[in-house]
């Protein structure tokens, strides 16, 4: 019973399938085919819109006015007028409608961006989360079978007369308790797939296996400081509120272009028509005329007070927002980067202190059953104690890559493919 080939098997590839899909395959699938994501890009319809009614003008107007004198006893008066009016804008509305737009639309491919960043970031947990669901039905299959080893081990010594059969039972015991438990892991492996490949879009009739390992080394190269530089730059999240800030210098602007009010001309043509007695004799006389029409509202009581005033208060507001997240950020890319030292170190005790230890412990213990020199519940203590042990590193592999994760996010870069 080595002890050794035991745990050796826990770090063995996923046996081969039709399909396996690495980490930054997955991630790129995700944002392909993710729903709330595909969503979020169909908005953008909704901005170019925006855009496209902010550069339109307004519908010029048609007059028609007709007039009559048959209800006062003059039938033969009348007069007719058609004419044409537009909206003139003035103090260059429609550029900063424009520029307010296009400030909208750079926001949105912020926030896009940030929901990606968001998704890779969940994906990634998802996938350590399948990979520790993996290696712990591996460490579960290891633990049946090293049970296994020890009930014909027993089993020969009863049958050599050194045992009472209690000690048999007792080995059987154990080994329906890890049975038991395989049955726990494999459920909880079967859930993590599910919602991995839930997370990424991937259709019902599809299960392709995952390829990874939870011992995989990706370590930032850069110092404290320059992940901090880093996530300024970077982070989509800040990029969003900046372009807040730069909206709300277009929406001041717009405010106070709105103060001014705009321009309405109109061009009619008319027609009078009037009957005139002359010498006893009624004629018609018919006169045309041509009309120019200006209209502007004055601006004494209300000057777009309300609306400088609620553009300015936003303004200042997101300005706040700014730099309380700029601080945030600075807090979290700390919080992570200590959070990743602390994982690392936990693993380091694990691989340099704590696992050859347990594994030269259990072989001894094996060995002295084998002699008699001890019974079997320390065998059985022993051999818990190792695959608890096992476990706990196999968690400590899964926090640090979570450490990691999270680092990324803080930081928005990839530290194998480059900024997010």
């Amino acid at each position: 019973m080595a002890a050794t080939a035991a745990w050796s098997a826990t770090a063995l590839p996923v046996q081969s399938a039709s399909r396996e899909l690495t980490l930054p395959q997955l991630v790129e699938y995700s944002l392909q085919h993710n729903g709330e994501i595909r969503a979020f890009r169909s908005e953008k319809g909704i901005h170019e819109a925006n855009k496209i009614k902010a550069g339109v003008l307004s519908n010029p107007n048609l007059e028609f006015e007709g007039s009559s004198g048959a209800l006062s006893g003059s039938s033969s008066e009348s007069g007719l007028s058609l004419g044409i009016s537009q909206e003139i804008v003035l103090a260059g509305k429609r550029g900063k409608r424009l520029a307010v737009a296009d400030r909208e639309q750079e926001i949105y491919r912020w926030q896009l961006a940030e929901r990606e960043c968001a998704l890779r970031d969940v994906v990634k947990t998802a996938f350590y989360a399948a990979l520790l669901a993996e290696q712990r039905a591996v460490l579960a299959e290891n633990y049946i079978a090293v049970n296994r080893q020890l009930l014909d081990v027993s089993m020969e010594r009863l049958a050599a007369g050194d045992i009472p059969e209690l000690e048999v039972n007792l080995v059987r015991v154990e080994l329906a308790r890890s049975e038991g438990a395989r049955i726990i892991v494999k459920q909880e492996l079967q859930r993590s797939q599910a919602k991995l490949m839930s997370l990424t879009g991937t259709p019902f009739s599809e299960r392709p296996a995952i390829s990874g390992d939870l011992a995989e080394s990706r370590q930032p190269a850069a110092a404290l400081e320059d992940l901090k530089l880093l996530a300024q730059s970077n982070r989509p999240d800040l990029k969003a509120i900046q372009a807040e800030s730069s909206r709300g210098d277009a929406d001041i602007d717009l405010a106070q272009a709105e103060s001014v009010p705009n321009l309405t001309a109109g061009l009619a043509v008319r027609r009078d028509t009037a009957s005139m007695e002359i010498g006893g004799v009624e004629g018609r006389e018919t006169a045309y005329t041509i009309g120019l029409k200006l209209s502007i509202p004055i601006p004494i009581f209300d000057r777009n007070q309300a609306g400088v005033h609620e553009a300015r208060a936003r303004k200042q507001g997101t300005e706040r927002r700014l730099d309380a997240a700029s601080i945030n950020v600075e807090r979290e890319v700390e919080t992570a980067y200590a959070g990743l030292l602390n994982a690392r170190g936990a693993l380091d005790l694990y691989r340099e202190r704590v696992l050859p230890q347990l594994d030269e412990n259990l072989k001894l213990t094996q060995e002295a059953y084998r002699l008699g020199e001890v019974g079997v519940l320390a065998v059985i203590q022993e051999q818990k104690k190792f695959f608890e042990v096992n476990d706990s590193y196999l968690t400590a592999m899964y926090d640090n890559q979570m450490a990691l994760v999270k680092l990324e996010r803080a930081v928005a870069v990839d530290f194998i493919g480059g900024t997010k």
